[in-house]
């Protein structure tokens, strides 16, 4: 005889404004079709929002919150239920999170502008976020650790205004260029963009822009497209709810933060750049770009820059940290990654259209590249 577990109720202080948020969401909501007996509260608001009063009256038994203001802090201490915060702010910190891993973000950033020869460093953030302060922090750990100084631009406390414009672009201006700016989130990102057109410098020639979340809408609104690195957020999310789950059946979680890595970089026209002192390596990297959809060999590129396998991979290895036939496999790599993420087609469709002899092969690469195969990348990229 089966025994029927009791509903659990559960409210999301997430807002629903933004796409990080809304991947922890998708996130909850996979947990959730596994354990049916959840039920959930949520109310359409803002990453600042501290109006509860949907909440009056209500009796549950959790909290999943992004912690983010110290009215929103309040509100939960009161409540006194087991709760994980999706916040790095970090102002319960009694509380079991999980949050972004920082670190890790930052060193995409950095490891993006190295490949592509820069070799200035900037990072532009917003203090009243604590993600920020994290991301800040690590970048200029990573950028020393390469022997550079990092540039910092603080945002106002209340998100950069549009008057605060010229003031970036004139910090924009006296950076030394070219430079790969960091932007701590994509909204930030697009206004590094901005600021670039009204300091007259060139994207990505002179400076390179990264933003963080990959929101489609934004980073696709913005004149060059902006590359962002992508969170998992829906892994963050479903994690979070399984914490959650074991601490409303009392089992108690430690508290401290769970650190979860980013995904990829999904590269656009605002970081594509080849920033190399070497006009040979940086004609054979336009070459393997170029052909990315083709099945390049390494005899072709030679053929094009005019130089030995062994002079070329010489020239790769002290630039770049690999040969030009990894650089090959990376970029082709990347391509697969970007038609499993954005595209529904069949993996028979993909290796057609990438010039793979088959299947079967594109998917030996992709494996031994990333780790997963393509299915399982593609089933975990899946918002759904």
């Amino acid at each position: 005889m089966s025994v029927s577990l009791p509903t659990r109720h559960v409210a999301l202080l997430v807002e629903t404004s933004n796409a990080y948020a809304r991947g922890l969401l998708s996130g909850i909501r996979r947990f959730v079709v596994e354990r049916p007996r959840w039920s959930l509260y949520l109310a359409e608001h803002s990453r600042h929002e501290t109006d509860f009063s949907w909440l009056e009256g209500w009796r549950g038994h959790g909290v999943l919150a992004r912690i983010e203001n110290e009215e929103t802090a309040r509100f939960v201490r009161r409540l006194g239920l087991p709760t994980v915060d999706l916040s790095a702010k970090r102002l319960v910190p009694e509380l079991p999170c999980v949050e972004t891993d920082d670190r890790a973000i930052a060193g995409h950033a950095v490891d993006h502008f190295a490949e592509r020869g820069l070799r200035q460093f900037a990072y532009c953030g917003d203090a009243q976020y604590g993600w920020s302060t994290a991301r800040a922090a690590a970048f200029a750990e990573l950028v020393r650790g390469r022997g550079a100084e990092p540039y910092e631009f603080a945002m106002e406390p209340s998100g950069l205004r549009s008057q605060d414009r010229d003031r970036l672009a004139d910090w924009l201006r006296r950076l030394p260029h070219p430079v790969g700016v960091l932007a701590c989130f994509d909204i930030a990102g697009q206004e590094v963009l901005e600021a670039c057109k009204i300091a007259g410098l060139q994207v990505p020639d002179e400076v390179a822009v990264i933003g963080v979340d990959n929101d489609e809408l934004y980073c696709n609104l913005t004149s060059p497209p902006l590359s962002s690195i992508q969170p998992d957020a829906v892994r963050t999310g479903f994690i979070a709810a399984g914490i959650l789950d074991e601490m409303m059946a009392g089992h108690p979680q430690p508290a401290g933060v769970r650190p979860i890595p980013p995904l990829r970089i999904a590269t656009r026209q605002s970081s594509d750049l080849f920033a190399i002192s070497d006009p040979l390596v940086a004609a054979a990297l336009r070459y393997i770009r170029d052909h990315s959809e083709r099945a390049v060999t390494v005899s072709a590129v030679l053929q094009h820059v005019g130089l030995s396998r062994r002079a070329l991979d010489y020239r790769f290895t002290e630039l770049l940290g690999r040969t030009v036939h990894a650089e090959i496999v990376r970029v082709r790599m990347a391509r697969v990654t970007e038609l499993l993420t954005s595209t529904d087609w069949t993996l028979p469709r993909i290796a057609e259209r990438l010039d793979f002899r088959h299947a079967e092969y594109m998917g030996v690469l992709f494996k031994r590249h990333t780790g997963r195969s393509p299915g399982a990348y593609r089933r975990i990229m899946s918002p759904a």
